[in-house]
């Protein structure tokens, strides 16, 4: 990964921490909704709703639109299959590391190298 596919990973890590926030990626990949009638479904503030709804705009995972005067939300599939490749890869590479793991320890112990031993020598 080079230094902005880290920094699109940091943000959709981020973005997707909080539960408020992921709960309203379901929201709006399910279909378009309105900021006040995500608002509407959450105990708390408009202005809450909206800081999170631009934490997941930021991170490309959900885009606005204009409609009037109601700002729409949509999720962004593509964002989201990008999440999931990129913990695809993230589960393959550490599936790796643990049948390498595996391996190690059902390699019988002769097999195993090992440094010879040295004797002591004895004075005569």
């Amino acid at each position: 990964m080079d230094g902005a596919d880290e920094d699109r990973a940091d943000a959709w890590f981020h973005a997707l921490s909080d539960r408020t926030r992921r709960d309203i990626l379901r929201r709006v990949l399910a279909g378009e909704h309105s900021v006040s009638t995500l608002a509407a479904s959450y105990d708390m503030s408009f202005a809450a709703v909206q800081k999170h709804v631009a934490v997941l705009e930021r991170a490309g995972l959900l885009t606005k639109r204009r409609q009037g005067r109601e700002a729409l939300a949509s999720g962004d599939v593509q964002a989201v299959r990008s999440v999931g490749a990129m913990l695809t890869e993230l589960e393959s590479l550490w599936r790796g590391r643990i049948s390498r793991i595996d391996e190690l320890i059902a390699e019988p112990e002769s097999q195993t190298q090992r440094a010879p031993t040295a004797r002591p020598t004895q004075k005569d």
